[in-house]
């Protein structure tokens, strides 16, 4: 196996591999084991035809799209594992120069490498001063939060739907007369107020009363992410299954004792108080850290490949998907009631995309430039806190870590002892 390395402009490359012919047979061979159900032999029962009586019948090249893939996958995690030095950052563009049987396989993977980063100063950055006073409006607003939190729901299915209700609806909606692709839905929950909904939709709901079948005329936004429905006007028919309104407790020191381990409202507030200031401080840490490696950014040099951004931007939209999915929601139907596109959706991340990036590369140089070292003991406590995130024992989470796990930690250790230092020889303004 051979590797050529074509660098290109922005930190791009092109990979040239070239897999030698063993290994395109191996690849054929579990090609037509994976396949030969499928072929229709005459004479045969279906895979009992050998491959060479398969390959004549239909050709070789009938096997070839399964055996690239095994070729494609080898070839590259056998070249970057050989050659260190190549850190790809993207997902490659493939190329199959020559792919026959009894010769080399030979590919082009175009992929973004890791840039090289001309760190500028990373000690002593000045800063604005981050404020982390905490108001008595702060105290009181949480206080309330806390009180809408243990609001009870009750039932109000006996008048009409008000401002602030939450609602069960079956709703199907229809354009010209008719219905249009996720358009309906059913036991849905919808806030009134919330906006989560067609702007205009949860107003004209107002005054629906259960069981009673509601039309609702609104005009889908000219920017709306479905081209067929930009600035169409549209009917909705909305049933009101269920009205629900919150009832919110008296802040006194029954309530103080339920939501707390205090007894009295102001040893309650206290603690409220005393909750925010952690918050915010932990917080002002965290703005902190992000000024500090903007302003190091900034001094600092990389030519980051569009590739390498697009990447991080697909793992940002699967993350968020996951968590829609976490509370019943896909991505599909957040798209439909935000009014994006996932194009759209996704050009937004960009932005945020570049600059984790960035901050990342440069953490990484800091590590590189201090040379960190870690040591036992260093290693041991962050086993010791990771077995506590996760609740479990310290001995059963060192036996499901594998190969190469220590690196992987060592090296999140030495990223935190960076941030420490940046932050810690930060000067504020």
């Amino acid at each position: 196996m051979s590797l050529k390395v074509e660098k290109l402009e922005h930190n791009m490359a092109n990979l040239t591999i070239n897999v030698p012919a063993e290994d395109v047979e191996k690849a054929l061979n579990n090609s037509f084991k994976k396949n030969k159900n499928r072929f229709n032999i005459p004479g045969f029962r279906k895979g009992k035809a050998t491959r060479n009586i398969v390959e004549k019948m239909y050709g070789p090249e009938v096997l070839y799209n399964d055996a690239a893939d095994e070729l494609i996958d080898l070839g590259l995690r056998k070249e970057l594992e050989e050659n260190k030095d190549i850190e790809v950052v993207s997902r490659p563009e493939i190329d199959i120069t020559q792919i026959e049987k009894g010769k080399e396989f030979i590919f082009i993977a175009k992929v973004a490498l890791k840039p090289e980063v001309d760190l500028g100063k990373y000690k002593g950055v000045k800063i604005d001063k981050i404020d982390t006073e905490v108001t008595d409006e702060d105290v009181e607003n949480a206080i309330n939060a806390e009180r809408e939190r243990n609001a009870r729901m009750i039932s109000a299915d006996d008048r009409p739907v008000k401002d602030k209700d939450i609602t069960i609806i079956d709703f199907e909606g229809f354009v010209d007369g008719v219905p249009f692709d996720g358009g309906k839905g059913e036991n849905y929950t919808l806030t009134i107020g919330s906006g989560a909904f067609i702007p205009g939709f949860e107003e004209k709901l107002i005054g629906a009363k259960v069981d009673e079948e509601t039309e609702i005329n609104v005009t889908f936004p000219e920017d709306y992410h479905a081209e067929e429905l930009k600035g169409k006007d549209a009917v909705f028919k909305v049933t009101v299954k269920e009205i629900k309104e919150k009832e919110i407790p008296e802040l006194d020191d029954e309530f103080a004792s339920e939501v707390s381990e205090y007894e009295t409202v102001d040893e309650y507030r206290k603690s409220v108080r005393d909750g925010l200031q952690e918050k915010k401080d932990k917080e002002a840490r965290s703005e902190k850290e992000n000024k500090i490696l903007e302003a190091i950014v900034k001094d600092s040099k990389m030519d980051i490949p569009d590739a390498m951004v697009d990447e991080q931007v697909n793992r940002m939209v699967s993350d968020y998907s996951q968590r829609l999915k976490q509370q019943g929601l896909s991505l599909e139907q957040y798209l439909m009631f935000t009014g994006q596109d996932k194009e759209k959706f996704a050009e937004q991340m960009k932005d945020s995309a570049k600059k984790r990036i960035e901050s990342s590369l440069v953490i990484e140089a800091i590590v590189k430039a201090e040379d960190f070292k870690v040591t036992d003991e260093e290693y041991e406590a962050q086993l010791e806190k990771m077995a506590k995130d996760y609740n479990m024992e310290l001995d059963k989470l060192k036996g499901l870590l594998g190969e190469g796990s220590r690196e992987s930690i060592e090296s999140d250790i030495k990223m935190d002892k960076a941030v420490e230092l940046i932050v810690e020889s930060a000067k504020e303004k």
